[in-house]
């Protein structure tokens, strides 16, 4: 009797110890969807003012169509925290000195020819696949709600298997770009390195694969967008980054009565 009264009361030692610790356990440290997507903003998009130049690139059934190059200055907001774009057409000859600039939500875009500046959608086609809102700086964290989705190991840009956290985008208000996106981001270190995008009705609007990082500006960033017609795959647009800088940008640089004067440095 004695001996069986100790082996209950060890066992419930037992119970209250398993339950002790198991209360006490620490709590699930994985980093939540909006966090992690904040770390993806962070290693597309400097932390200070920067310049850079971006060259677009048109190809149909793997033949080179159209191309045009651009001058970027991006400057967060303070209040906002989503970046504020003045775009600088370079090249071709027919586009020279004309802009498009993102303040807040408003696009606008300014033709030296009739000295008149329009507003624009961001989802209007620029060239190609790549659309107004695809050039500018944007801070997805301040336009969509994260969710996580499935961990998965796909083929990136580059053609190498990566393991990755997808990420489901839902568009935060009417001001987003896109709907919803699917973006998959590198598990371990958060670069970004595929995305798809959708329309309000839910079609395939492009498939955007993010490669050939450099170290840029301090850290690791995609030099390369790839982006692919979501109904013709043989319709894509090479998005190519360089001349990364950190510089400033003045205020007056991104107020749209200041279009008329700008000069390029």
């Amino acid at each position: 009797m004695k001996l069986h009264r100790l082996s209950l009361l060890l066992l419930g030692w037992l119970v209250s110890a398993v339950a002790l610790a198991q209360g006490s356990a620490p709590p699930n440290t994985q980093p939540n969807a909006q966090t992690m997507l904040q770390a993806s903003d962070a290693v597309r998009n400097p932390d200070k003012p920067f310049g850079v130049t971006v060259t677009l690139i048109e190809y149909r059934d793997g033949k080179q169509t159209d191309t045009s190059t651009l001058g970027s200055y991006a400057k967060s907001d303070a209040r906002s925290g989503q970046f504020r774009t003045l775009i600088r057409f370079v090249a071709p000859a027919r586009d020279e000195g004309k802009l498009m600039l993102k303040a807040g939500n408003d696009f606008w875009f300014y033709d030296p020819a009739s000295r008149a500046s329009v507003r624009l959608s961001p989802q209007q086609r620029l060239m190609g696949q790549a659309s107004n809102g695809d050039v500018v700086t944007v801070n997805l964290a301040k336009d969509y709600q994260a969710k996580v989705g499935l961990e998965e190991e796909i083929t990136d840009g580059n053609r190498q298997k990566r393991r990755t956290t997808r990420l489901d985008l839902s568009a935060s208000g009417p001001d987003a770009s896109y709907n919803r996106i699917e973006l998959w981001v590198d598990s371990a270190n958060h670069q970004p390195l595929k995305g798809k995008f959708y329309s309000e009705s839910e079609r395939l609007l492009k498939t955007v694969y993010y490669r050939r990082y450099q170290n840029q500006l301090g850290k690791e960033r995609p030099t390369e967008m790839v982006i692919i017609d979501g109904l013709d795959t043989k319709w894509v647009t090479v998005m190519r980054y360089a001349d990364f800088v950190f510089r400033d940008v003045p205020e007056v640089w991104l107020q749209r009565d200041y279009l008329p004067n700008f000069k390029p440095e």
